[in-house]
């Protein structure tokens, strides 16, 4: 039985490719991406290695107690402390350091990496004795000497388009500052490497704006010959003030910077996984499909060799061994095209300057038991329900015929397991639809029921198959005979065709859902971020941490074609039951920049000690207009009673509550300050110009953004992009996988079909209408599996789109409708492709062999 499961596999070779192709696909992703991340988590490594190579250990200020103050800590690390360190025994070297974050402008005045403290990195540059600074060796130019110099590294100046000599717009978290570029550096920081900005900073103005004058943030010791980085820290250690300071070896540290970025970058393993698992899921059913194929083209061979004494068990055994060697070879294959996938994935996802670490490729042995174990499990498990259909196959039975009818009574099994997961899959997703709760039990719910939906689908397809295409069949018996014989063609076996077909059912459902769901969802991120909003322009902050200079809201209101300025300081409203958000705005303005949707009261009362609340707010708390409202604002402020003057729809800009500016901005985690400005302008004016002479009036801050509405509304939707391209990335894999069952599907059945194929050829069709014929039969294929994963990824985004109404109150169903079209132009077209190699394989066919072949 092994030597025929191998003569079996090299006889149908060219009938496995197929196979092997979808195999190999899920494979290279799951191992590209196993290697990509294990090569860029030794990457980060050596980098971060490589930065503290010098480092022994780094002395850095402890977390102040509870209860004491913040800057208690402050001074504890200063120039006397460095030359204590300094006569450690085993301390060769002492280089303090003075490090923050700093925002800097590009040459066109767009912000360089905002709103991300942790890649926006500052430092001192702290020369030695040689008068260099060894982490930070100098590329171009001279290090910073003075308050008005400074230095970045390579990538910065390249992302900036910086060059010796320009003039820098930069900001820490106060007043803007511009400052001269003396120098260009190269660095290893990992955080920097990864895409982030490097900024330095003469010593004394590192100082100033990192920690006070005269201190600093970390004081970093290089140990002499034969001393051990965690023997220099007991040392050092013994001689810090216990409560104030603590040691770090420079190893720990390594590991530490290591760990965080690449959790940062994480992420980007988990996409190509996702196509991983759908190329798998949707080649699974190409396997099924391929096997089937097979066992009922060797029907008469299986029969021979149960004749002659093969038991049921090795029948099955050996069709079972076949899938064993054609999981082997895809999955040699696709870890082969998995390790080129490796090597392109950190160009691919480190695209918008998420730079990823460069290094050799790791080929860990979990990657090498991925491929074994998914390519060779997934092939495995698809033909075990072929091998066991093959070993069912009584000897008498198989030497009759060599296509057996489809029983009725496995047909009535099919129909009642198909409607009954129909029930349950759209039962539960109906049910759904009244929740509005977009909870984890309830989307775990709703994703079971899609995937009971989906599998009763693929249940039911061959009940559903012959009605559907002969409801679709009337287009193709347009094309005269050549269409007649295509549709009779797809309906000789309905459960070849739809096995066929599952491949683009479950891609063209996922894109579907995917394409309601996130066209659905980008309109309502479209209404409601704009929702509330009568500014034409938003001054607001890039980070939380980050407030606007209170004096820019005089300069802002005294910009040529600005007619009304209302401030907005937010905080955090503590009502005992949750946490939530409050704007505190003028009331003699707001009305001018906000228009809100009150169901009672108004903001005429609003004051201290009265505040208004959205409707989400009054619900939990069980208040309405005129009723009291036990709550704080901020953490310095004690519970007291508000009245609630008023209750508005939810809106985004209006957060959760409004309050009075004063009262608000006192109690703020930054006292006094402004996060945010609403600007209204003469008549609505909305351009270029007007928005740069609002940036010069906030000092063209880098930590600053003003936007206009249409800006608000693509900042919202800016995750719908992510989804798009998911949602294309699945509809291009299952595509191609769609396409290789096409193919494999029909060039079986050309084999099958010789002599029916001659005998057309015999009485008088010609080649073009062989090739016809075979194209419109697949082109019915696809349209079959389209319009059943069309109504399936409908149904399912309708369903599932409920909960997200819950959290968007501007959630409505809104289908896509070109996305939808082009879904049913594409995959037909895509049928009529993969079938031009069948099609020529069948036209090449001489009639007279066809017909003699026996």
């Amino acid at each position: 039985m092994l030597r025929t499961a191998l003569r079996n596999v090299l006889a149908h070779k060219a009938r496995q490719v197929m196979t092997v192709l979808a195999v190999c696909l899920g494979v290279a992703f799951v191992c590209g991406t196993l290697v990509f991340a294990d090569s860029t988590a030794a990457a980060h490594r050596a980098a971060a290695s490589k930065n503290f190579a010098d480092i022994a250990v780094t002395v850095t200020a402890k977390e102040p107690p509870p209860g004491a103050p913040a800057d208690r800590q402050a001074g504890v690390l200063d120039d006397a402390l460095a030359r204590q360190l300094a006569d450690v025994p085993g301390v060769a070297a002492v280089r303090p350091s003075a490090d923050g974050s700093a925002t800097l402008n590009a040459a066109d005045g767009t912000p360089l990496r905002a709103g991300k403290a942790w890649s926006n990195l500052a430092a001192a540059y702290v020369p030695g004795k040689d008068g260099e600074d060894s982490r930070y060796p100098l590329a171009e130019g001279r290090a910073p000497a003075n308050s008005g110099e400074l230095a970045v590294d390579t990538g910065t100046a390249a992302a900036g388009r910086f060059r010796i000599g320009d003039t820098i717009t930069l900001a820490t978290d106060g007043p803007v500052m511009t400052k001269r570029l003396v120098g260009i550096v190269t660095t290893t920081d990992t955080r920097v490497t990864a895409g982030g900005t490097l900024a330095l900073f003469d010593r004394a103005t590192a100082q100033r704006l990192f920690a006070t004058p005269g201190h600093y943030t970390g004081i970093d010791l290089s140990a002499a010959p034969g001393t051990t980085p965690s023997e220099l820290a007991r040392r050092v250690t013994a001689v810090l003030p216990a409560d104030r300071a603590e040691a770090t070896t420079g190893a720990a540290q390594a590991g530490q910077q290591a760990i965080l970025v690449d959790t940062l970058t994480r992420g980007y393993e988990k996409l190509p996984l996702v196509f991983a698992g759908v190329t798998l899921f949707i080649g699974s059913f190409l396997i099924v499909n391929t096997f089937t194929m097979l066992v009922a083209r060797r029907t008469r061979e299986i029969a021979l060799l149960r004749a002659i004494g093969a038991s049921r068990r090795q029948v099955s055994r050996s069709i079972l061994l076949e899938a064993l060697l054609v999981g082997l070879v895809a999955s040699a294959a696709g870890f082969l095209l998995g390790l080129g996938i490796a090597s392109v994935l950190p160009d691919v996802l480190g695209t918008g300057g998420n730079t990823l670490p460069q290094g050799p490729l790791v080929i860990g042995p979990r990657s090498v038991m991925a491929a074994l174990g998914v390519g060779v499990g997934v092939t495995v498990l698809a033909a075990w329900l072929p091998s066991r259909r093959a070993a069912k196959v009584a000897p008498i039975e198989a030497m009759r015929t060599a296509e057996q009818p489809l029983s009725p009574t496995r047909s009535r099994t099919r129909g009642v397991m198909g409607l009954a997961l129909l029930v349950l899959g759209a039962g539960r997703l109906i049910s759904l639809t009244g929740a509005k709760d977009a909870s984890e039990e309830n989307l775990r719910d709703a994703m079971l029921g899609c995937a009971l939906l989906v599998a009763a689908l693929i249940v039911l397809a061959p009940l559903l198959a012959i009605p559907v295409i002969r409801l679709t069949g009337r287009l193709t018996g347009r094309f005269g005979i050549t269409g007649h014989l295509a549709r009779r063609n797809a309906l000789r076996d309905p459960r070849r065709t739809a096995a066929t077909a599952a491949t683009l059912l479950i891609s063209t459902a996922l894109v579907a859902g995917l394409a309601v769901i996130g066209n659905s969802t980008g309109q309502a991120l479209d209404r409601q971020a704009a929702a509330g909003l009568a500014a034409d322009y938003v001054i607001g902050s890039r980070t939380p941490t980050t407030g606007i200079d209170p004096a820019a809201v005089q300069r802002v209101a005294d910009t040529p074609e600005v007619r009304t300025t209302s401030a907005v300081t937010d905080s955090t409203l503590f009502t005992g039951g949750g946490v939530r958000e409050i704007s505190g705005v003028d009331p003699g303005t707001v009305n001018a920049v906000m228009k809100l949707d009150f169901v009672s009261g108004s903001l005429t009362a609003l004051g201290p000690g009265r505040i208004a609340v959205s409707s989400t707010v009054a619900r939990e708390q069980g208040v309405t207009t005129g009723g009291r409202l036990n709550a704080r604002i901020g953490r310095n402020q004690e519970f007291r009673q508000y009245t609630v003057v008023g209750v508005y729809k939810d809106t985004p800009i209006a957060r959760d509550a409004l309050g009075a500016r004063t009262e608000v901005a006192k109690n703020s985690f930054l006292p006094g300050s402004v996060q945010r400005i609403l600007v209204r302008t003469d008549g609505g004016t909305v351009s270029k110009t007007v928005e740069g002479r609002l940036r010069s009036a906030v000092g063209n801050s880098p930590l600053l953004k003003v936007q206009d509405r249409e800006q608000l509304v693509a900042e919202a939707a800016g995750t719908m992009a992510d989804l798009l391209n998911v949602m294309y990335g699945l509809l291009a894999i299952g595509a191609v996988i769609g396409a290789l069952g096409i193919v494999n599907t029909l060039a079986m059945s050309v084999a099958e079909r010789t002599r029916e194929i001659g005998a057309l050829r015999a009485i008088g069709m010609d080649r073009a209408g062989i090739r016809r014929m075979i194209r419109l039969e697949a082109v019915t294929v696809a349209t079959f599996g389209t319009l059943l994963g069309l109504v399936g990824g409908v149904f399912g985004a309708w369903a599932v789109g409920s909960l997200a109404n819950g959290a968007m109150e501007e959630y409505s169903l809104a289908l896509p409708w070109g996305t939808l079209l082009l879904v049913c132009l594409a995959s037909p077209a895509i049928g009529a492709v993969a079938a031009t190699v069948p099609a020529r394989r069948a036209a090449a066919l001489s009639p007279l062999e066809a017909v003699a072949e026996t």
